[in-house]
């Protein structure tokens, strides 16, 4: 009865069925690790961010460039205070504010961009407090430069003067007449009574839309392959059914065509 699996059309059938199922097993395979990695990730930068803030701050040029391994570290940076802007658009605690952003000039020729704190309210120049005079050095959690649109960062443009919308090199060139770190830090201790920023987990590790997506993704080749081996003997089951109801002579009648013959011109 089952003789119709070795006829070319079933043949075709198989060899769909025997590539799809390992197919969407090993995709979907690849999706899980892809979020046990993310997991993973995230529970390592939740380590290193509570290890980070009990070790010894390290010289900033011996930290960079920012990546995984080095984002949320302990630096320390030596130069004196120049140019002041402010981050609007900031929330801390689930309260509006915004970040008071400082350029440190260091003796490297560079200038690094310290968050000396948060304050409540409207980004109003007039409310944040005047940097320290004269050289100063200062301790915090080396960052990577935002990007705006990602993890809340905005992207608008037509700030007011004095402002910037994301910390970043690419943001700030435009700004301020010195040469710039592609990185900035976040002050352990802020400055004049604002409150201190926490550092952010490095990019890519946390457990975010992205992360989930993979675990969606991960449930959707699996149902792929369970729907593949589902039709499969749904068509088996069908196929065997005609036959069987052929050998038994229970072959449905063709319709019989009952339209009128055409009436011819006398």
């Amino acid at each position: 009865m089952y003789r119709f699996l070795l006829t070319p059309r079933w043949w075709g059938i198989n060899v769909f069925v025997l590539l799809a199922i390992p197919f969407c097993i090993f995709m979907g395979s690849w999706q899980l690790s892809r979020f046990e990695g993310r997991v993973h990730d995230s529970r390592t930068a939740t380590k290193q961010a509570a290890s980070d803030q009990r070790e010894t701050a390290k010289p900033l040029d011996t930290m960079l460039p920012v990546d995984q391994a080095t984002s949320g570290r302990r630096v320390s940076a030596h130069g004196r205070y120049g140019t002041q802007l402010l981050v609007p658009g900031r929330q801390l605690d689930d309260r509006n504010g915004f970040y008071v952003l400082t350029l440190l000039r260091t003796d490297s020729g560079k200038a690094l961009p310290v968050v000396r704190g948060w304050l409540p309210g409207t980004a109003d120049a007039a409310k944040a407090p005047a940097p320290p005079a004269g050289e100063v050095t200062v301790t915090g959690a080396l960052q990577a430069s935002e990007t705006p649109g990602d993890n809340g960062v905005s992207a608008a443009g037509g700030l007011p003067s004095g402002q910037t919308a994301a910390i970043s090199s690419a943001s700030l060139v435009n700004l301020v007449p010195y040469k710039l770190y592609d990185a900035w830090i976040t002050l352990d201790t802020a400055d004049s009574g604002m409150k201190p920023v926490p550092a952010t987990a490095p990019a890519g590790s946390g457990l975010d839309l992205k992360a989930f997506q993979n675990l969606g993704y991960t449930g959707e080749w699996f149902v792929f392959a369970g729907f593949v081996v589902f039709m499969w003997f749904r068509l088996l089951r069908r196929e065997a059914e005609a036959v069987r109801d052929a050998a038994l002579g229970l072959v449905p009648e063709e319709p019989q065509d009952t339209a009128p013959a055409p009436v011819s011109a006398p």
